[in-house]
């Protein structure tokens, strides 16, 4: 069992844990703290033992500037399918900080690994998926205990990530994370204080024996 100070670290990195866009201070990882992020990455529980995840580390500079006019071409394409009153909060919200951060990680997941018969996939297929996300949240944390800010990229196309990182089906990216460290942290998450979306409390997520949905909610 964790003490005391332990335990409370952990529950004030997840806290602070942000998904960073604008803070990113412009400088690279340390290459030992890139392995060590990496690491807790890779120590993430995956279904049948599988790890079927891999982790592409981008670091040029011209190739973070091409995933960049990627992404932002993407960018403007939800833009003009937003009605106006939505377009006008989504306008000054700031997507991603990929050259910022100057290191990209795409995280990929291969449904084949660890071959026909995996131990806990028999019936849940998806739960190789959830393994390589939690990989993510791995990383994810490490890196805010590390003073870093992750960014999860998800304006693109899947086929040109695909290509550009050199991944072939049956794997297939599922993250652009840019990682890199940070001025600051948000106190509040940046969708809340854009006005695009506020978080809702935790008291409404959670149930009791049976799910109960809006409809059958009582008054």
């Amino acid at each position: 069992m964790l003490g005391t100070e332990a335990r409370e670290a952990l529950y004030d990195i997840i806290r602070m844990r942000r998904d960073v866009r604008a803070e990113f201070a412009g400088e690279q990882i340390a290459e030992d703290v890139l392995w060590r992020v990496l690491a807790a990455a890779h120590h993430a529980p995956s279904v049948g033992n599988t790890q079927p995840w891999d982790f592409v580390v981008v670091q040029d500079e011209q190739r973070l500037k091409e995933f960049a006019g990627h992404v932002a071409g993407c960018r403007q394409a939800f833009a003009d399918s937003l009605p106006e009153d939505r377009k006008s909060t989504f306008d000054p919200i700031k997507i991603e900080g990929i050259i910022e951060s100057r290191t990209g990680i795409v995280v990929t997941y291969d449904p084949e690994r660890g071959g026909k018969h995996i131990l806990g996939r028999h019936t849940v297929d998806e739960s190789g998926l959830f393994s390589a996300v939690l990989a993510i949240q791995n990383l994810w944390l490490a890196a805010t205990a590390e003073g870093l800010g992750v960014g999860w990229v998800s304006f693109y196309e899947e086929e040109f990530l695909a290509d550009f990182v050199g991944v072939s089906a049956p794997a297939r990216p599922i993250a652009w994370l840019c990682v890199g460290p940070v001025t600051r942290l948000q106190e509040v998450p940046d969708l809340e204080r854009f006005g695009w979306r506020k978080g809702r409390p935790l008291e409404e997520a959670v149930h009791r024996d049976r799910f109960v949905g809006p409809d059958n909610q009582k008054s």
